[in-house]
């Protein structure tokens, strides 16, 4: 077998992908494995569907079908089990998830050990054209050799164009490459070729390049196998390749397929799935040029929860999903009423139950026997659901300090009420030091070209997982660390709400709401009112100030500011929640059993008095005043933020849960002003030395 057999095998089979068997099958010793990740970056930025760029090519992760036979490797298949995030998940997906499952990786007890080399994510080779980096050849992946021989060197992976002939005497003279000699070939590099095809419905597709040369005709001289070359002339300024058929000397350049006229000369959308190596059978949206690392090409779809204590309603609702894991339907209906069958199967597939008694056990098999939610009632509930569903459990838990005593159970949970310093802002009303915390995050798909406001917006645009769109399961990760929970002044807070609708800033940020989100979500949104998507004052408010702590408490804390990331809970009341005003500034690991204790730590009084003043006084002014602070939406603009900037207030995208919106000193301190209106600071005004 050849290295282009090996390639297409491990990276093309229309069978589940299980790379490392098929490497071992295989005449050529071909190490599987090309490249890793953190499970943080597996779930927000290179998860199911998306491009991972490598040293020598990129990679697509596969679909959770694919996952299957890694996880078969071991005898048992590790969960994470968190019921609440679990039913938010079943609310998207459907029952049929029942699991939250880590990513498949084991620790290395030493650099060069092998430990966990039988696991890993199986990822396709994607986009599957590349070009040749020595003669500017374009062809498909079979047409390249695959080598990747060293066991603890996967960035040495490559494909190499093996009979390249290199580039003419003419380009040589000018120092770009040295001409081979002749007759003689030379192994030369293949990298990706950076033009793909997209549609808003998420399918991702490879651009025709033997089609658009030929201007949708066959090669008149080489059919249907042309001899295609790309030449890319000023390489980052968009798409400004020239793609030429060496066989009938046919030339067509990529900018023609840019803009609202280009969209016109495309295919329309053929409904492929790399991820899945599918195809939908019915799609015919309008395609887009897209380029490798735009940033519209993938947008996660995921949710998080902190892990609280479990109320006796929630254990109950673990255990029954333990039985439904761990035994077969037929298994469960027969020994339902027999708790003691029920503890030896469990026992046998070594699940841990210590604690749980015979009742409960009886009652949870109740629970798991009880028919799941009909999928009428499931998308009636959907079409309903407010994100800040997944907030108001863990607001709730911190009003209860009488709660706080059970400190460190199961959950990971570990928090103490602090006393404030005399002289702190009286708008601050509690502040708690959260000294452990546990965040479960998971991934329910993810969108292309259009991202979505909320999840549930349009589920048809939520791109499945799984050939056949009903996932068992779905990637989770479990984080660990620690943070400051801050509680403003309801009072207050709503006092100052009040003084704010009237304004006439705050009706400009609504209109820009309104044309932004027109904008943005258009192929998503659109039946969608935008003003009951704009949030409220307090919002604004609570969000302002979690930046500028994040960005004071990185200079304190040990931590930087990317590391650290907020949790708002801002809502007005309404007859199913009360009000809520507070933020969560923390700071999380997926790959260690906590942090330092940095964070936690300027939680002390005095030290959070004079953080927060000095917050505030960095805020009172910014290096781009006055231009900062008098930034207002004007007619037609629909930028979502007002005086604030990278100089004052914006984070990091990996610590602002709204990518930096919604931000506006003014809302946190009254600043000077230049026109009539003077909109009154939360915090008032405060001296700037």
């Amino acid at each position: 077998m050849t290295d282009d057999d090996a390639a297409e095998m491990i990276f093309e089979s229309a069978q589940p992908l299980d790379p490392l068997t098929d490497s071992e099958q295989s005449n050529v010793k071909n190490r599987a494995k090309v490249g890793s990740a953190r499970p943080s970056s597996l779930l927000y930025t290179y998860g199911v569907g998306s491009i991972m760029d490598l040293p020598q090519f990129s990679i697509m992760p596969a679909g959770l079908d694919d996952w299957e036979p890694i996880w078969r490797r071991r005898p048992t298949v590790p969960t994470i089990e968190e019921p609440r995030l679990l039913k938010v998940v079943q609310l998207h997906l459907g029952s049929r998830v029942q699991q939250l499952r880590p990513f498949p990786w084991q620790p290395k007890a030493r650099a060069m050990s092998q430990e966990g080399s039988d696991l890993g994510i199986p990822a396709r080779v994607f986009p599957q054209w590349l070009r040749c980096t020595g003669c500017d050849y374009l062809g498909p992946l079979s047409r390249f050799s695959y080598t990747n021989t060293h066991p603890f060197r996967p960035d040495l992976a490559t494909f190499e164009h093996a009979t390249c002939p290199g580039r003419t005497f003419a380009g040589a003279v000018k120092g770009k490459v040295k001409a081979p000699a002749k007759g003689k070939a030379r192994r030369s590099p293949a990298v990706p070729a950076r033009y793909l095809l997209a549609c808003a419905n998420g399918h991702l597709d490879e651009f025709p390049y033997a089609l658009w040369v030929h201007r949708g005709r066959t090669c008149p001289a080489a059919a249907p196998h042309p001899n295609l070359k790309l030449r890319d002339s000023n390489i980052g300024q968009g798409a400004g390749a020239v793609i030429t058929c060496e066989r009938c000397q046919q030339r067509r350049g990529m900018g023609e397929a840019q803009g609202e006229a280009g969209k016109r000369k495309l295919p329309t959308c053929r409904g492929r799935h790399p991820h899945l190596n599918a195809f939908d059978p019915k799609c015919g949206l309008d395609t887009s040029l897209m380029m490798m690392g735009a940033s519209n090409l993938w947008f996660a779809s995921t949710q998080s929860i902190i892990v609280m204590p479990r109320s006796e309603e929630q254990k109950q609702t673990a255990l029954a999903t333990k039985l439904r894991t761990y035994l077969t339907p037929e298994e469960l209906a027969d020994y339902a009423t027999l708790p003691k069958v029920l503890r030896s199967l469990l026992v046998a597939n070594k699940c841990d139950i210590a604690g749980v008694t015979d009742e409960q056990l009886t009652a949870a098999a109740a629970e798991a026997l009880a028919p799941p939610p009909s999928e009428e009632e499931r998308r009636e509930r959907l079409r309903d659901w407010d994100p800040v569903e997944l907030l108001v459990p863990e607001w709730d838990y911190l009003q209860k300090p009488s709660l706080f005593a059970q400190q460190q159970d199961s959950s990971g949970l570990m928090v103490t009420e602090m006393p404030t310093a005399a002289d702190l802002p009286k708008q601050v009303h509690r502040v708690i030091a959260v000294n452990r915390m546990k965040r479960v995050n998971a991934v329910i798909g993810f969108t292309r070209i259009d991202e979505m406001d909320r999840v549930n917006d349009l589920a048809s645009r939520l791109v499945k997982l799984t050939r056949d769109g009903r996932p068992t399961w779905v990637p989770a990760t479990e984080d660990r660390g620690e943070g400051i929970f801050l509680q403003l002044d309801e009072t207050a807070v709503a006092a100052w709400e009040a003084q704010i609708l009237p304004t006439a800033l705050w009706r400009a940020h609504r209109e820009a709401h309104r044309h932004n989100f027109s904008r943005r979500f258009s192929a998503t949104a659109a039946q969608i009112d935008p003003d009951t998507r704009f949030p409220a004052p307090r919002y604004w408010l609570i969000h302002s100030l979690a930046h500028i702590l994040i960005r004071e408490m990185a200079m304190s804390c040990g931590y930087g500011a990317a590391s650290l990331s907020e949790r708002l809970y801002a809502w007005p009341a309404t007859p199913d929640r009360p009000a809520a005003a507070g933020l969560l500034i923390c700071t999380t690991a997926s790959d260690s059993e906590g942090t330092l204790g940095g964070l936690v730590a300027l939680s002390q009084p005095e030290r959070l008095h004079g953080l927060l003043l000095d917050a505030l006084r960095r805020a009172a002014r910014c290096s781009s005043d006055p231009v900062c602070g008098q930034r207002t939406p004007r007619h037609g603009e629909d930028f979502l933020h007002g005086a604030a900037c990278h100089c004052c207030s914006f984070a990091s995208e990996t610590s602002c849960e709204r990518a930096n919106r919604f931000l506006d000193r003014r809302f946190l301190l009254t600043l000077p002003t230049i026109d009539d209106e003077r909109v009154p600071g939360f915090f008032g005004a405060i001296d700037v030395y």
